[in-house]
């Protein structure tokens, strides 16, 4: 058993009430405070579709490439359901982006302590994306020998 008390302030873990959700729950702070579920869904539909209207698509031709009804995809854009996991990674694969990529929209503070921060770990992670597989391995090399030994091994 772990100290509850102990693991939540190690984590800057607030309890916070969702209007969604029966009991209080316990969440990080964003950089505008403690989001509800329905102000990440509503971040999480305009990703959607700003990045469907970037290619070009409408909505009935992006639910037929899922195998949707228009009805049943609008709703994501709408905010009105929440997909799943397979359903995301179905629209990674459609779409050309990485889940991060919408969970980034959703919750930026995972990536930093400030939003500039999010932002260039962001960008980095954008640029490693895109190197060739051969740079890399030499970026991990070298990142590992810049990590002080435990952390490396704990980021892999």
């Amino acid at each position: 058993m772990i100290d509850l008390s102990s693991y939540k302030s190690a984590r800057g873990l607030i309890e916070t009430n969702d209007p969604e959700l029966e009991r209080p729950v316990y969440r990080k702070s964003g950089f505008d405070g403690i989001q509800t579920a329905k102000e990440m869904d509503e971040r999480i539909s305009n990703f959607l579709k700003d990045i469907r209207e970037s290619k070009n698509l409408s909505r009935a031709e992006l639910a037929h490439l899922l195998g949707l009804s228009v009805s049943v995809y609008g709703r994501y854009e709408r905010a009105e359901s929440r997909m799943t996991v397979p359903r995301l990674i179905h629209l990674c694969e459609l779409m050309g982006f990485m889940p991060i990529d919408m969970i980034f929209e959703a919750a930026p503070h995972l990536w930093g302590k400030t939003p500039e921060e999010a932002e260039e770990r962001r960008t980095l992670t954008m640029l490693i994306e895109r190197l060739p597989p051969d740079t890399t391995r030499d970026l991990i090399r070298l990142l590992q020998r810049m990590t002080p030994g435990e952390q490396a091994a704990e980021a892999l």
